[in-house]
């Protein structure tokens, strides 16, 4: 069951005031709820924080048992200019993501930018070449837009937020090579 918008955004709300008193929470609920903040920081995210602050939402809006808001570090967004898009996952929903100035410029930042957080969610790449298959990154092409996960992707990552014990059941990972390198200018094809 899906919790009301109002809920989330309670929740939201209530996760951000705590963080702008100095307190920093991923579990505002008790252990037995199903539901868990992410927090995630757009600071260093330049033109790409608009990106991340959508992508948070479609994960909202697709799952049950993660609410991603802006109240603290444990998903901290970055950009870079060239080395490609990439997320380091540190444990279950805490690490980084760097989005790559020029990949953004053939790809969909927004399927990028949800694509990389589905890694700190928990999902592993599947170069399918699907364009409905979020975690098939740049394999579907840069005619794919697509920035919202499928059913099964989204039932993975709320079985995995599901239960206390599964935030350790990731180990840390770095997640590179979804997205084709950018063409440069002069370059052969």
């Amino acid at each position: 069951m899906r919790l009301p918008k109002v809920t989330r955004f309670l929740a939201t709300v209530a996760t951000a005031a705590l963080a702008a008193l100095g307190t920093v929470t991923v579990d505002v609920a008790p252990a037995s709820a199903a539901v868990r903040n992410v927090c995630y920081n757009t600071s260093q995210a330049g033109p790409f924080a608009s990106y991340a602050v959508q992508a948070a939402s479609i994960w909202n809006n697709r799952t049950n048992n993660i609410n991603m808001a802006q109240c603290g570090s444990n998903l901290m967004i970055y950009y870079t200019y060239g080395g490609g898009s990439y997320a380091q996952r540190t444990s279950l929903g805490n690490g980084r993501v760097v989005i790559d100035y020029y990949q953004a410029q053939q790809y969909s930042p927004l399927r990028i930018m949800t694509h990389e957080i589905g890694h700190i969610l928990g999902l592993p790449d599947n170069y399918n070449g699907n364009c409905a298959i979020l975690m098939s990154g740049g394999s579907a092409g840069t005619s794919c837009t697509n920035p919202y996960p499928s059913t099964a992707e989204a039932a993975r990552v709320d079985q995995l937020f599901g239960f206390a014990a599964a935030r350790s059941a990731t180990t840390p990972q770095v997640f590179t090579g979804s997205w084709p390198a950018p063409a440069t200018a002069g370059a052969q094809r």
